[in-house]
């Protein structure tokens, strides 16, 4: 009997074909996978408002919002999840395409799932490592908001060139928030990106840290403009302040 290898790896499967989702997720999982599922963008969506995941698996001919469309709104968003676009079609034109848009590596339909897998592989050992939540950049990656810059490099918030205080929670949640513009994303979410760990139902340092931001960055911050509520969800960065 051979023996299951142990990874901490979540796939996101995105495939309106339930059997297909069935025969990947029972493989991706007997290989030490966390797998997810989704029948649309839609769906897709839901789950990465509360879920990080390492990898998306996606298909081209979706029901609603096409595949080469969902791969391309990622990507000008700034999620640059590892993605394998599946599809049925052996057009070279959408293998082209689906690359240009973003899209790491591209599988036609049908296909072994061990090749699947192989790719997966590859694409892993291809992507740079991820950073560790909280942790500054390599670079000294300047975000502008506002009247506002965060140096993610140095840690250093400045208001009109005069540097704020930051604590290194406050500095996490920030660089998590500003990372990610205008997605809604769960107190989950945020809590995995900024500190590498599950949220808890009765932790609230989360939005300590969150109120503690908005004293520090919105003008009126009981009706905050940058870090936004979503009611039901968590929160959302609007760079531009905007409504």
């Amino acid at each position: 009997m051979s023996q299951v290898s142990v990874r901490n790896d979540k796939i996101l499967l995105v495939d309106d074909d339930i059997r297909t989702r069935e025969l990947l997720k029972n493989y991706l999982r007997q290989e030490g996978f966390e797998v997810l599922q989704a029948d649309d963008s839609k769906a897709m969506s839901r789950i990465l408002q509360r879920e990080s995941v390492d990898m998306i698996i996606l298909d081209l001919m979706l029901s609603g919002e096409e595949g080469l469309t969902v791969c391309k709104r990622l990507r000008a968003a700034n999620d640059l999840t590892p993605l394998i676009m599946l599809t049925a079609k052996g057009d070279e034109a959408d293998r082209i395409v689906g690359l240009e848009l973003g899209a790491d590596d591209y599988l036609t339909k049908p296909f072994n799932p061990r090749e699947l897998l192989a790719r997966i592989h590859a694409v892993m050992r291809r992507s740079p490592m991820p950073e560790v939540p909280g942790a500054p950049t390599a670079d000294n990656e300047i975000v502008k908001f506002g009247h506002f810059t965060l140096n993610l490099g140095t840690r250093v918030l400045r208001k009109d060139g005069k540097d704020l205080p930051l604590t290194s929670g406050e500095f996490a949640m920030l660089k998590a928030l500003v990372r990610h513009p205008r997605q809604s994303l769960s107190r989950e979410k945020l809590a995995h990106m900024a500190r590498g760990r599950d949220f808890e139902s009765f932790d609230r340092s989360l939005d300590v840290q969150v109120s503690r931001l908005r004293k520090l960055i919105e003008e009126d911050h009981s009706n905050p403009r940058f870090i936004q509520t979503v009611w039901g969800v968590g929160y959302v960065f609007v760079p531009d302040g905007g409504d």
